[in-house]
């Protein structure tokens, strides 16, 4: 058995040694100023967070997928980012894929030695029907854990971009992957706890990958969420907002031009700046795979 108790992710942290006899305000400060770590272990990591979401763009942009793997609180996050991806850019949950050790039960449970078990992550993966086109991003606090490790080396094996994202120097999955991401913020307020600090830093990197992959493949434009999909009043009220602020329309104007576009706002946009119309602004985007800025750009060429 592997011996944890050098790992970064399991050090004792000196002010954490009695901690049982602090104040409540005394504990939250002395968390807030270990929090004020993770921004800093993260800009270390820049050039490689670069790299992973580079490759994670030109996934995007050849139709293949980001696919996240994690056990226990990293595959938790993997999920969650890939969940909220959807409503927030208006793509496919297929485009965004988070798998976690145990499955969809592992979620709410803790699955005894699921992240362990080297099988289970192939397994997942070719339920997927992994292709090399894809990306896997495999997530691990400690940085050695088998179910990633042994998925990201499938990976390997198909042809895919693999990044790795953990919180210890040297990590195992860092060797696996063709990147490895690694935001050193050292040992936890509780030893061991990495659902804190190291948890996350990785949310914050897995937010950082996938924005910055969006605005890439024209998901953003003038820093508003323009795949937003009116599913409800609040979102309604939200794309009028963003046309009014681009197009200087009236809130009234916008809401009547996004009501005769079916709500379609990038088609609203476009149709308004370049004063063509929206039949016309469609075809402009699918021209341009959908991307608004391409067609912008193309437009104005």
């Amino acid at each position: 058995m592997d011996d944890i108790s050098k790992l970064m992710t399991e050090q004792v942290n000196d002010r954490s040694k009695d901690i049982e006899t602090q104040s409540i305000g005394e504990i939250l400060r002395y968390m807030n100023d270990e929090n004020r770590k993770i921004t800093d272990a993260i800009e270390q990591c820049i050039p490689e967070i670069e790299k992973v979401t580079a490759g994670v763009v030109q996934a995007f942009e050849k139709g293949g997928r980001l696919i996240y793997l994690g056990a226990g609180t990293s595959g938790r996050l993997g999920v969650l980012d890939a969940s909220e991806c959807p409503p927030t850019f208006g793509v496919s949950p297929e485009m965004v894929v988070g798998i976690i050790a145990g499955g969809d039960y592992a979620l709410r449970n803790a699955i005894e030695g699921a992240e362990d078990d080297e099988t289970l992550a192939e397994a997942q993966l070719r339920d997927l029907d992994l292709v090399k086109e894809d990306v896997v991003i495999g997530i691990s606090a400690s940085g050695r854990t088998p179910y990633v490790a042994a998925g990201l080396a499938y990976a390997n094996t198909v042809g895919c971009f693999t990044g790795a994202i953990s919180n210890s120097p040297n990590a195992l999955i860092s060797q696996v992957a063709l990147v490895g991401i690694e935001a050193i913020t050292g040992p936890e307020v509780v030893t061991g706890s990495t659902r804190m600090k190291a948890g996350t830093a990785q949310k914050i990197i897995l937010n950082m990958i996938t924005t910055t992959a969006m605005i890439q493949v024209g998901k953003i434009f003038k820093g508003y969420m323009v795949d937003v999909q009116p599913t409800n009043m609040k979102l309604k009220q939200r794309a009028t907002n963003i046309l009014a602020k681009i197009t200087d329309l009236s809130p009234e104007d916008a809401r009547r031009v996004l009501e005769d576009n079916d709500f379609d706002l990038k088609v609203a946009i476009i149709s308004q700046i370049h004063h063509i119309s929206a039949k016309e602004a469609e075809k402009l985007l699918q021209e341009n795979q959908m991307n608004i800025v391409k067609a912008m750009k193309n437009k104005e060429a």
